[in-house]
């Protein structure tokens, strides 16, 4: 494991990350777009550091489309990508079935397309029914439209003793209009009604990286994601740096909160990020100062004093909540600096 893994306060670069950083290994949902539609600043930020020559590759737990799918949605965004840029749970799942079952082997698909080409890339047979003898079910997303019955032809093979794996088990998804259920909720179904316990293979589990990495070849890797549960804690898993934006589902109280697994080596509203060096946090007794502001402990809660980049005043609160907290979770009251800075 990295330092990097045990700082009690966000890391400062000097350099811009785009040039510190060979690849970025960028999560999709929440980061680059939401609901299919492009996140302020982020095709500006990626063409960027793109032509200043990082390697970008997309990571989704999201296993619904396929990478062509995946890339030419990004390419018609403006965001230009290659299948080959695009690393799913799906296709990390695929492997770790093939790795345990042989060829030809018949799959019980509950998911979407995604799910069933990346199967069939490793050799195994998607088939749709408990009755046609599947030696093994996988699920992942399969889109808000998936009918009921899906879950039920799961449980059906599950209950006659087939292994069960999961792309990923996000309980949550970033849509559009909002905060929509993930696979994770979707699996929690099929816990429920069989008590069985799946494999799964998305972030923030060593599957995923391993895929990651033999289809990347990344040297000095940059995880860039918005959730502390997946994008943060494989980043950690990886011993590799990573990078939060604060565009999807993680907010500043839960950033505060966060174990030493949740917590990231740089944080920035957007993937502008990429493209600036990180300020230092420092230390002076019991402040912690970033920028124009200063954060302390003083009882049961947390202070800010100053002005300037709330950002900076973000991660100043980030070193005195995390020194505080030191490999648990920062229970001190925040809500008054975390309004100060409108977060």
């Amino acid at each position: 494991m990295s330092d990097q893994q045990y700082a009690s306060r966000p890391r400062g670069s000097g350099t811009a990350l785009s040039e510190a950083y060979d690849t970025a290994l960028l999560d999709l949902d929440g980061v680059v777009y939401a609901g299919g539609v492009a996140i302020v600043h982020a095709v500006e930020s990626l063409g960027t550091a793109r032509d200043g020559g990082m390697h970008l590759a997309y990571v989704t737990n999201n296993a619904l489309r396929t990478p062509d799918a995946v890339a030419e949605h990004l390419t018609e965004l403006g965001v230009p990508a290659e299948p080959a840029d695009v690393i799913t749970s799906a296709q990390a799942v695929a492997r770790l079935m093939s790795d345990q079952l042989p060829s030809g082997a018949r799959v019980l698909v509950i998911g979407g397309e995604g799910l069933r080409v990346a199967l069939r890339e490793r050799g195994l047979v998607p088939v749709e029914s408990a009755d046609d003898e599947p030696v093994a079910v996988a699920q992942g997303y399969g889109g808000p439209d998936m009918a009921w019955g899906r879950f039920a032809e799961a449980s059906y093979a599950i209950a006659r003793g087939v292994p069960w794996f999961a792309s990923n088990t996000d309980l949550t998804i970033p849509s559009a209009r909002g905060i929509a259920p993930g696979n994770g909720a979707a699996v929690e179904v099929v816990r429920i009604a069989t008590g069985a316990e799946p494999q799964v293979a998305g972030k923030p589990l060593p599957p995923m990286h391993r895929e990651t990495v033999l289809r990347t070849g990344a040297e000095r890797p940059l995880v860039v994601g918005d959730r502390l549960d997946t994008d943060i804690e494989g980043a950690f898993n990886g011993g590799v740096d990573s990078l939060l934006v604060l565009t999807g589902v993680t907010d500043a109280a839960q950033l505060l909160a966060a174990e030493p697994r949740h917590r990231p080596t740089y944080v920035d509203r957007d993937l502008r990020g990429l493209l600036t060096g990180q300020p230092e946090v420092t230390v002076a007794g019991d402040a912690f100062r970033c920028g124009d502001w200063t954060a302390l402990v003083r009882g049961e809660a947390l202070l800010l004093e100053g002005d300037g980049d709330v950002l900076d005043g973000l991660r100043a609160l980030c070193g005195a909540a995390w020194t505080q907290a030191g490999g648990g979770s920062c229970g001190l009251d925040a809500a008054k600096a975390i309004a100060r800075l409108g977060l």
